[in-house]
């Protein structure tokens, strides 16, 4: 399958919803943060989502469309919800990613965007030159990769409990 905006945005749009349901009736206990920042739980990664809202996918694709003298994108806090979501609850951070996605989306199908557009490069602080094709592809994949990394984080809570049937559940290899 080719990139193609649309068909990401079918991923980006399910992204808040699937995480609700998922995660918006469970306990703390399987949620909350420990504010282990190399261990991430399903309060942290929604954190860390509702900050790439803010401050990466939308913003680095206006300075990449913007095609200005200034194409390097800041460099991208990558743990700053650990202070950012302080106090908050996981409710609270599920209702305000489901409105930043929202607005963000409704931002880039207004751009309405085409090949040439989609080829403009920018440059990330450590990756180097990279088209909008590619940021739009990413943003898709980065949340199939943090729904895979709660799910594990989640399966791990009973690793133990599952005796030798560990064997056989690829989630906790």
């Amino acid at each position: 399958m080719n990139f193609e905006v649309q068909k990401a945005a079918e991923i980006l749009r399910q992204t808040p919803y699937t995480l609700q349901q998922m995660l918006g009736s469970l306990s703390e206990e399987w949620t909350a943060s420990s504010g282990n920042h190399d261990n991430w739980s399903p309060y942290d990664v929604i954190g860390h989502l509702i900050h790439g809202e803010e401050t990466d996918w939308i913003v680095r694709a206006e300075i990449i469309l913007a095609q200005g003298d200034i194409s390097v994108f800041d460099k991208y806090d990558r743990l700053a919800q650990f202070e950012r979501s302080r106090g908050k609850t996981l409710q609270d951070l599920l209702t305000e990613f489901t409105h930043l996605r929202s607005v963000n989306l409704d931002k880039l199908l207004s751009w309405q965007l085409n090949a040439e557009q989609l080829d403009l490069k920018g440059t990330h602080p450590a990756l180097g030159e990279v088209t909008l094709r590619q940021l739009l592809a990413t943003w898709a994949v980065h949340d199939l990769n943090h729904i895979r990394q709660i799910v594990t984080y989640m399966a791990r809570r009973y690793e133990q409990d599952v005796g030798p049937w560990k064997e056989y559940l690829s989630i906790l290899q």
